[in-house]
C-alpha cells in the first residue's frame, strides 16, 4: 500500500526537555530565522496534514541532560493513532534502559531511537547491543538519532554509520533506520545500506540542502538502494510539504545542463514508501487523497507531481486565509 509516513518528527512542550546546551544552540539559531521552531502539538498537527502517518521521536541523553519523555510521546499519538505513531527514546548508558523498553512497549511505542553521538556510547557496546537484542525480540526497530545543531559535548566519532556494521552483522532481523542519510558520511551510510537488507536511511536534514540532496539520491541511485530510503522531514527544522516539494525539484539542477537527473519514479518511490510496512510495524495509518495524487493511480509523473502541486498551493492559500 502506497502512503507518505513521515518516519522522524519531534513534540516538545519547552525547550529544557532537549537539555540546557542544545537548547541554547537552538535559541541561537532561532535568532537567525523569520520565524522561530515551533515543536508544539498544534504546530505538529497542522504540519502533518500532507502526509498519511507520522513517527514521533522521544530523545533521552543522561550526559547532556536531555529528556522528551515517552510517557509525552505515547499521549501526544494515542490521541491521534490513525495518524500517529510514538518512538521512545531510551538512553542504553542509563540503568533503566531494559524496564524503559519493557515500559516503551506497554504504552503502545513501537521502535526504539537512540543517539550514539549524543549519548556517548559506542554502538556496539555491550549495553547497547542488550537493547538491540530486546527490541529484536519485541519487534521494534531501532531508529539512529543525531540531534541538530550538535552541542559541542556530543561525540562526533560515535556518530559514524559505519559503526552500525557490528550491530547489523549480529542482529540480522533488527530494522535499522540512520537518520539523514547519515550525514556528514553519506556515502558510508549508502554502503551500509548495500551491504544489509534491514538497514534504511531517512532523508530528514539532507532534503533542507537541495544541493546535497540531489548528489546524494544520484550516489544512492548508482549504489542500488533507493529502495532503502524513507520519506522524513525532521520536523519541526522542516515541514513534509517543503521536503516533498523539494524532492520533486531536486532535477532543476540538471536543466540545462550536462548533469545526470535522478529518475523520477525512483523520487516518488521515496515519498510514497510505506515505511511502516518495510520496518515491521502496526499503525493506524490509512491513505489519504495526498498519498493517491503521490502514488498517481497510472498517471504520468508529470501530473502527478503538477496535481500535489496544486495540493500544496490550496493547503497554503487556506492557511493564509484562516491565519
Amino acid at each position: 500500500t502506497n502512503m507518505i509516513i513521515d518516519v522522524r518528527t519531534y513534540s516538545w512542550t519547552n525547550l529544557d526537555q532537549l537539555g540546557r546546551h542544545m537548547a541554547d544552540r537552538l535559541m541561537d539559531r532561532q535568532g537567525e530565522r523569520w520565524t522561530p521552531v515551533d515543536a508544539s502539538a498544534t504546530a505538529h498537527e497542522r504540519a502533518m496534514g500532507c502526509v498519511d502517518g507520522a513517527l514521533v521521536m522521544g530523545f533521552r541523553s543522561e550526559r547532556l541532560g536531555a529528556r522528551i519523555p515517552n510517557e509525552l510521546v505515547a499521549e501526544f499519538v494515542g490521541k491521534a493513532p490513525q495518524k500517529r505513531a510514538g518512538i521512545a527514546g531510551i538512553d542504553p548508558t542509563s540503568a533503566d534502559a531494559m524496564d524503559e523498553i519493557r515500559r516503551a512497549a506497554g504504552m503502545g511505542l513501537v521502535g526504539v531511537s537512540v543517539s550514539p553521538s549524543c549519548q556517548g556510547f559506542h554502538p556496539a557496546h555491550s549495553s547497547a547491543m542488550r537493547l538491540y537484542d530486546e527490541c529484536v525480540k519485541r519487534g521494534m526497530p531501532v531508529f539512529i538519532s543525531g540531534l541538530d545543531p550538535l552541542t559541542a559535548g556530543a561525540e562526533m566519532e560515535f556518530g559514524r554509520p559505519g559503526l552500525w556494521d557490528e550491530v547489523a552483522r549480529s542482529f540480522p532481523e533488527l530494522r535499522i533506520v540512520v537518520s539523514q542519510l547519515g550525514h556528514p558520511w553519506v556515502d558510508e551510510t549508502l554502503v551500509l545500506l548495500s551491504k544489509h537488507h534491514h538497514v534504511y536511511a531517512d532523508i530528514s536534514g539532507v532534503a533542507s540542502r537541495p544541493w546535497q540532496l540531489y548528489n546524494a539520491l544520484l550516489s544512492a541511485t548508482s549504489f542500488g538502494v533507493m529502495d532503502k530510503l524513507l520519506f522524513a522531514s525532521g520536523f519541526p527544522y522542516e515541514v513534509p510539504s517543503k521536503t516533498i516539494e523539494t524532492m520533486y525539484s531536486v532535477n532543476a539542477f540538471a536543466h540545462g545542463t550536462q548533469l545526470p537527473t535522478v529518475p523520477r519514479a525512483q523520487i516518488r518511490g521515496i515519498v510514497e514508501r510505506n515505511a511502516a510496512e518495510c520496518l515491521g510495524i502496526e499503525t493506524g495509518f490509512a491513505a489519504s487523497e495526498a498519498s493517491r495524487i503521490a502514488a498517481g493511480g497510472g498517471a504520468s509523473g508529470e501530473s502527478r507531481e503538477m496535481e500535489w502541486e496544486i495540493l500544496l498551493r490550496n493547503e497554503a492559500r487556506g492557511t493564509r486565509q484562516n491565519s
